[in-house]
């Protein structure tokens, strides 16, 4: 679009500033996203290829070694590969609980009460603290000696007694449990911890959708009789559309790139249970253990394509919405 205001005489950049001015703020953002972002998947993409160890021979060359598809080939009959797909897929799934709790505490917080502004700090507080001390709060409340989990448990189903020395213990009628060392729950108990913080900024995104909720349409609805779960179905919610795709936008990613609350609570055990493919691809290509870059580059590109179709999919929505709404 050229400015219109410009005279004919004028050079081109005088008459299409308005044009080039949104490029002078882009292009740096855009080099940047290119530099750190695009390259590095296109060179994982390609390292993919190679079998190597990270090391370089003494005249510089790498000692990469091109292997095509083979490391694919090996994804296909590696049973932690497809735990790692399994566990994401449950996350992925679990995950989405996050968007209707948030729609309910917001709901909730969105009454005119008093002390209602300190309720909305309280369940704000998870949102702006660090996933890793998340992790390390939920591991401390797992832990079976001294966590919440195996106080209740104690408290339930064991007997405290006191010998004549003065010392405490417990006859429990059952094992107090430990879940995070569990194979058939630890994944749960990671997701329960994920979704903590997960729920509180759905929390955010809908309660900043129902400060714009149209005034006259509740007042509509009232008059039409409807109330309670209609209120909600017919007038509320088709008004949080947009609060909606954004929190599920952002919940899938963040269950597909899942990583900090497993190496600080599980590092990915106990024998492999909780890996997702963000932390596989660690362990295999750039842990202590690991230095095989071509096979976690073939588990990063696997879990790149995985989110690039439900990234493409949320765009063209986002494009569909845009295009009908003109």
């Amino acid at each position: 679009m050229s400015d219109i205001s410009a005279p004919q005489s004028a050079s081109w950049m005088s008459r299409n500033k308005l044009a080039i001015a949104p490029w002078l703020f882009l292009v740096p953002a855009l080099l940047f996203f290119a530099v750190y972002v695009v390259m590095p998947i296109f060179e994982s993409i390609w390292l993919s290829f190679y079998e190597w160890n990270g090391l370089y021979r003494a005249d510089g060359t790498s000692t990469a070694t091109w292997v095509g598809f083979d490391n694919y080939v090996k994804l296909w009959d590696d049973p932690k590969f497809w735990t790692s797909l399994k566990n994401n897929v449950l996350w992925l799934v679990l995950y989405m609980l996050a968007v209707p709790a948030g729609l309910g505490i917001a709901l909730f917080l969105n009454q005119k009460t008093p002390g209602m502004r300190i309720y909305k700090s309280l369940f704000f507080f998870p949102f702006v603290i660090s996933q890793v001390v998340v992790g390390l709060i939920f591991g401390w409340f797992y832990n079976p000696d001294f966590g919440v989990v195996g106080q209740v448990f104690k408290a339930l189903y064991c007997e405290e007694t006191v010998n004549l020395v003065g010392n405490v213990t417990f006859k429990c009628s059952g094992t107090v449990p430990d879940i995070l060392s569990n194979p058939e729950v630890a994944t749960y108990g990671i997701i329960a911890a994920g979704l903590w913080p997960q729920i509180a900024y759905c929390m955010i995104l809908y309660l900043t959708g129902l400060n714009n909720v149209a005034s006259d349409q509740i007042e509509a609805g009232r008059l039409d009789g409807a109330k309670g779960w209609r209120m909600l179905w017919f007038v509320v919610l088709p008004q949080l559309r947009p609060a909606t795709f954004i929190a599920v936008v952002v919940t899938v990613i963040g269950a597909l790139r899942s990583f900090d609350m497993i190496a600080i609570m599980t590092q990915g055990g106990p024998f492999g249970s909780t890996n997702v493919l963000a932390y596989y691809m660690f362990e295999t290509a750039i842990s202590e253990y690991g230095e095989r870059y071509g096979y976690g580059s073939a588990i990063a590109t696997v879990l790149f394509l995985i989110m690039l179709v439900y990234i493409s999919y949320f765009l063209w929505r986002m494009y569909q919405d845009e295009k009908g709404g003109r």
